[in-house]
């Protein structure tokens, strides 16, 4: 492997997997020049209550599916074959190779999500595991990250073109990329299936096709039926 190659990784429950995270994955890729992303569903969310709706199985089909026309996008099932909850630093851990330095590792995840990074398992370790590349969600900007996290600071970088920063093999970084992502999330899709109305331009239409050939989040849908307005 080319000690200059650069690897991210997109977690995530992905139930399901849907546009957003896919613009998020190219914003980060051409923010920084990655050579390949992985997506990574998540066995055991240790953030999230209730457990996914679709099982493992299901969702990395689903993620499978929707990389599958994006040559640098690959679906990786290294959480699912994991037992227990999916710690971010395990999964760096064990996306690490002899050839494959912390320097040249990605971690892509949204404001929101970095927002609670404090409460991580192994914080503030993990970030010496990875770059981390935060990615702007829509009605949340990067501009306030640095005074909520006064300590990292200096590891963050605003970057809106690969080239505005140069890897350090000696460090890792907080890379900060606003994009125009799709206001999209997981669970107005899983509400719009319960409500019948279409997906259009929300998930890539061989992930809509495979939620409706197998009747994915049908449960909704009859809790809908049971609960809606007479």
């Amino acid at each position: 492997m080319s000690a200059s190659r650069r690897v991210g990784i997109l977690g995530g429950t992905f139930d399901p997997v849907h546009d957003g995270h896919l613009a998020a994955a190219f914003a980060a890729a051409e923010a920084v020049g990655l050579d390949e992303v992985l997506f990574v569903p998540s066995h055991e969310p240790p953030h999230r209550t209730p457990a996914p709706r679709a099982s493992a199985y299901h969702r990395f089909a689903m993620v499978a599916l929707a990389v599958a026309a994006h040559g640098r996008f690959s679906a990786s099932d290294l959480e699912l074959r994991r037992p227990g909850p999916s710690f971010t630093s395990d999964t760096l851990r064990g996306v690490r190779k002899p050839d494959l330095e912390a320097w040249q590792l990605f971690f892509i995840t949204g404001t929101d999500a970095f927002a609670e990074i404090a409460t991580w398992h192994d914080y503030p370790e993990l970030l010496d595991l990875a770059n981390f590349v935060v990615i702007s969600r829509p009605g949340q900007t990067l501009d306030k990250l640095a005074s909520r996290f006064p300590d990292l600071a200096q590891r963050m970088h605003g970057v809106e073109r690969q080239g505005d920063w140069l890897p350090d093999p000696g460090s890792t970084r907080i890379l900060l990329v606003e994009a125009a992502t799709p206001d999209v999330s997981s669970t107005e899709i899983r509400e719009r299936l319960a409500a019948g109305e279409a997906l259009t331009g929300l998930v890539p239409a061989l992930v809509d096709r495979h939620i409706r050939r197998h009747r994915l989040y049908h449960g909704d849908w009859d809790t809908w039926v049971a609960v809606r307005p007479k």
